[in-house]
């Protein structure tokens, strides 16, 4: 996989625009706990990727993306709770589903993509 700056990564870009989404929803959130977790979730999946794609090395950067898709599944739960809770409309909240599942999809592709194939064996 090829790109120049994380900046340029598709999922790094939709995860900018998840954070955005996650703010707009929980602002009128009383449950304080609840909005900051799912704000630090969010937040997360942008960070790790970012971070990932600047250390130096793909098992670095897939340890990070790991990280970014265990945050998407945690905050996929803070959704479904805050549905629960009548804190999010359904119809707002399964948007936000949807995304997380499609951003853990692609960071597992992008996962994929950075796993080295070993060497061919020269002895064979």
């Amino acid at each position: 996989m090829s790109y120049q700056s994380f900046e340029d990564l598709e999922v790094w870009q939709r995860s900018r625009t998840l954070v955005r989404e996650i703010y707009q929803q929980t602002g009128a959130y009383k449950d304080w706990s609840l909005r900051d977790q799912m704000r630090r979730a969010a937040v997360s999946i942008a960070s790790n990727i970012s971070e990932g794609a600047e250390r130096n090395g793909s098992a670095e950067f897939q340890h990070f993306i790991g990280i970014a898709k265990g945050s998407a599944a945690e905050l996929r739960t803070q959704v479904y709770l805050s549905m629960d809770l009548d804190l999010i409309a359904n119809t707002e909240g399964q948007k936000i589903v949807d995304e997380t599942k499609v951003l853990g999809a692609k960071l597992e592709a992008l996962r994929r993509s950075l796993v080295r194939r070993p060497s061919p064996n020269r002895n064979a």
